[in-house]
């Protein structure tokens, strides 16, 4: 079995089946590929209920039956054999003979009239009842200074009122805009955003090291802790100390990254003003956005990043090899070395 996500959204869209011997497939309690089973046109069609004639491509020597959401492949040679079972050009495929012959080789489930042009399906409504979910995420900037001072999410939510009726799903999720700020207490973001799928405790601050004052910062008996939102992709830390937000984390979900798949991809969007001294225009980086597209805004030719190894309290191998990481004014971009940016930290001003 093969799976194909959608590039964006990272949700499934296609189921495809390439090697039937291997499934057991059923339709309706009605077995129609199975060892000792041998899926035919004709069991497919009686299966399945009558359709359209389907559809020949001569080029390739194949037999195609479509029904709305799954295609069904039959080849029309005989497997090692370069020679054809039937022609396929002025074959009628309704006879008994044809029908029986033709066995199927593979299939594919999808959204859609047809696997070419495959939509992507809306979330199960299913999915919103202990989770909620980003359409996008913007950036709040400080007018004054222009520093990030917090984010503006469009949230998915289920609106409870017409959440009974299932035949229209779209009319059950509803989308509201939020913004979260610096110094917001976690009362403030669970009211804001709910409450969070984990809480995160942090035992050390690997990057204290690179604090220009990191000699005045004393260490504190309390523990900074994460907000986890792995359905928005969004990371909030709070200080230990004050309760008070202090970062924002925003992961882009990328594979070959050490958090592949904990996290949906947060579809954020900042924007940074032109540069004054290159009369350059104003940038806008996005999940999709490679490093190498906008280094030359936000960094020198001689600044080096921060090498960055990730790795669990039980495992201190890591696969995927380092990370690095650049800043520019109070952001932190982490870059794979495809130039893929992992994931964005928005931190308070004046605080490592």
């Amino acid at each position: 079995i093969r799976l194909l996500f959608d590039s964006k959204y990272q949700r499934l869209k296609i189921i495809d089946i390439y090697d039937i011997r291997r499934v057991k497939l059923k339709y309706c309690n009605s077995i129609f590929s199975a060892p000792g089973i041998t899926p035919t046109l004709e069991i497919i069609r009686q299966c399945f209920g009558p359709t359209r004639a389907g559809d020949r491509n001569i080029k390739q020597q194949l037999f195609l039956l479509l029904f709305r959401g799954i295609v069904f492949v039959f080849p029309l040679w005989n497997t090692g054999s370069s020679l054809p079972v039937f022609d396929a050009d002025g074959l009628d495929f309704s006879e008994p003979s044809v029908e029986g012959s033709l066995i199927l080789s593979r299939l594919r489930i999808f959204t859609g009239n047809n696997p070419v042009e495959a939509i992507l399906p809306n979330i199960p409504l299913d999915c919103f009842k202990n989770h909620h979910y980003a359409e996008g995420v913007e950036g709040v900037r400080d007018c004054e200074n222009g520093t990030i001072t917090g984010l503006k999410i469009n949230l998915q939510i289920l609106n409870e009122e017409t959440a009974q009726n299932r035949i229209n799903g779209d009319s059950a999720i509803k989308q509201i805009e939020r913004i979260i700020n610096f110094s917001d207490s976690p009362q403030d973001v669970m009211s804001t955003l709910g409450s969070p799928d984990k809480v995160f405790y942090k035992d050390e601050d690997k990057m204290r090291i690179h604090s220009s004052s990191q000699h005045k910062q004393p260490v504190s008996n309390t523990s900074d802790y994460f907000f986890n939102y792995f359905t928005l992709g969004l990371d909030v830390l709070f200080d230990g100390l004050y309760h008070r937000v202090k970062k924002f984390v925003m992961h882009t979900n990328y594979p070959g990254h050490y958090n592949f798949n904990s996290y949906h991809r947060c579809l954020f969007s900042l924007s940074f003003p032109p540069d004054t001294n290159n009369d350059s225009q104003c940038i806008e980086v996005t999940a999709f956005t490679k490093w190498s597209e906008v280094q030359d805004y936000f960094t020198q030719p001689e600044e080096k990043p921060v090498v960055l190894s990730r790795s669990s309290s039980t495992n201190n191998t890591n696969p995927f090899g380092y990370t690095y990481c650049y800043n520019h004014q109070n952001v932190i971009f982490e870059v794979m070395k495809n130039s893929h940016i992992a994931s964005v930290i928005v931190f308070k001003p004046h605080c490592s």
